[in-house]
C-alpha cells in the first residue's frame, strides 16, 4: 500500500447575493480539494473553506506536502500527521499551512476506512447511527428585517429542528437584543438558541454588555464573542455571563484546545477537522475533552463531521446551513450530500470511508486559479 501522488484543486463557487456576519460580507466560499492516490488505483478525499486562500492551501500541499508522503503508506495516519505537521513547524503550526495538512490528513482517513471497507464512523468507534443536527443561519443581508429573520427561524422549526443559531454583533447592543428577542418569541421557550459573534467586540467590557443584553432569552452559548486569540478577555466573558464561551473553529492543534480551556476562556469546544490538522488531530482534542467532561460542538461541514460526532461519546450536535439560504454552499460540488431527516437528526453513511463524493464536473466547473 502506497501513495502514488496527492493533487489539491482550489474551487470558488458564487454566492447570489452578498451575506454578511458581525465583521465581514462574503460574494463567494473556496475550497481546497485534496486528492491523495495510492499504487492500487484508490482514492482519498479531504477539503477546507479557504477563506479566499484556497489556491494557497492547494500550493502548500503540492509543493510541501506531497514530497514528504510519496511511497509512504496511507494508513499510517499518526506517523503521517507527525512528519506533516514537524516536517513544516517553522513555517506552520496554525492558519493555512495546517489546514494543507488537514485536508491531507482527511484523505488519509477517507483512504484508511475505504481500504478497512468500513464507514469512518465505525472505524473510529461507531458511538450512534444517526446525530443531531441544528440549523445555523440568521446572517445579515440589506433587505432582511425582523420579519425575514423570523421567518427564516420559523422554516428551521419546521424542518423539525429544536436548536437554531443565529449571527450576533453587527448593529448596536439595543438592535441585537431585540434580534435575538424576536427570534426567541418565534421559536419558542423550549427551543435551544445558539449566537455567534465571530469576535465581533473590541474588549470583554463591550462584549460582556451585549451578552448581559441576550440573558433574558435564554441563549445556550455565545460563540467567539471577542477575536479568537484575546484568551483573557474571552475569559472574561465567560466569567462574567450566564451562559457559557463556545469557540474553536478558527483554533489549530490540541495544544491550542488545552490553552483555550484551561485558561477558562470556553466551555464548550468547537474544533474544525478541516482546521486544526484534520481527522487525527480533531480526535485528539475531543478526546482531550472527554476526559474533562466537556462538550464538543464542531463548526461547519457536516458531510464530514457528522462521522466524527457519531464516533465520540461528548458532541453535542453537528452544524447544519440550508443550501437554499445560500450560505455555505460545498454541497454544489457534492454527488450526495447529507441532509436532515424529519427530526433534524442526520444518518450516517454506510459505505466505506466517509462517504463524501464529488461531482467532477462541478470541480471543473468552479475550479480557478491565481
Amino acid at each position: 500500500m502506497e501513495i502514488t501522488a496527492i493533487e489539491s484543486v482550489p474551487v470558488e463557487i458564487p454566492l447570489a447575493e452578498p451575506v454578511s456576519f458581525s465583521n465581514r460580507t462574503l460574494t463567494a466560499r473556496d475550497h481546497a480539494i485534496t486528492f491523495v492516490r495510492t499504487a492500487d488505483g484508490r482514492e482519498g478525499v479531504g477539503y477546507s473553506l479557504g477563506y479566499e486562500g484556497a489556491h494557497l492551501i492547494s500550493r502548500a500541499v503540492e509543493s510541501l506536502l506531497e514530497p514528504m508522503l510519496v511511497g509512504e503508506d496511507p494508513r499510517d495516519t499518526e506517523r503521517l500527521w507527525r512528519e506533516m505537521y514537524d516536517g513544516t513547524v517553522q513555517i506552520g503550526r496554525s492558519g493555512l499551512l495546517l489546514r494543507a495538512i488537514s485536508t491531507v490528513d482527511i484523505a488519509l482517513w477517507d483512504l484508511k476506512a475505504k481500504i478497512a471497507e468500513q464507514p469512518l464512523y465505525k472505524l473510529l468507534g461507531g458511538h450512534a447511527d444517526a446525530v443531531p443536527a441544528y440549523a445555523s443561519g440568521g446572517y445579515y443581508r440589506d433587505d432582511k428585517g425582523h420579519e425575514g429573520l423570523r421567518e427564516e427561524m420559523r422554516r428551521y422549526v419546521d424542518e423539525g429542528h429544536d436548536v437554531v443559531k443565529m449571527k450576533v454583533g453587527r448593529r448596536s447592543p439595543e438592535a441585537e437584543a431585540d434580534r435575538v428577542a424576536a427570534v426567541r418569541e418565534e421559536i419558542g421557550d423550549k427551543r435551544t438558541l445558539l449566537l455567534d459573534a465571530n469576535g465581533a467586540w473590541s474588549s470583554a467590557t463591550e462584549a460582556v454588555r451585549n451578552c448581559r443584553a441576550f440573558e433574558p432569552y435564554d441563549p445556550y452559548f455565545i460563540e467567539e464573542p471577542v477575536m479568537i486569540d484575546s484568551t483573557e478577555a474571552m475569559t472574561a466573558v465567560n466569567d462574567a455571563i450566564s451562559y457559557p464561551v463556545a469557540t474553536g473553529e478558527l483554533e489549530g492543534p490540541r495544544y491550542d484546545f488545552e490553552r483555550l480551556y484551561s485558561d477558562g476562556a470556553a466551555t464548550i469546544l468547537q474544533p474544525d477537522a478541516t482546521v486544526c490538522g484534520g481527522i487525527t488531530e480533531w480526535l485528539k482534542i475531543a478526546h482531550y475533552a472527554a476526559a474533562l467532561d466537556v462538550p464538543i460542538a464542531p463548526h461547519y461541514n457536516w458531510n464530514l463531521h457528522a462521522s466524527l460526532v457519531g464516533s465520540i461519546e461528548n458532541a453535542l450536535w453537528v452544524e447544519y446551513f440550508y443550501r437554499d439560504m445560500d450560505v455555505k454552499v460545498f454541497d454544489d460540488i457534492v454527488e450526495a450530500p447529507l441532509r436532515p431527516d424529519d427530526d433534524g437528526t442526520i444518518s450516517l453513511p454506510d459505505e466505506p470511508g466517509h462517504g463524501i463524493r464529488l461531482d467532477e464536473n462541478a470541480i471543473e466547473r468552479f475550479r480557478y486559479e491565481r
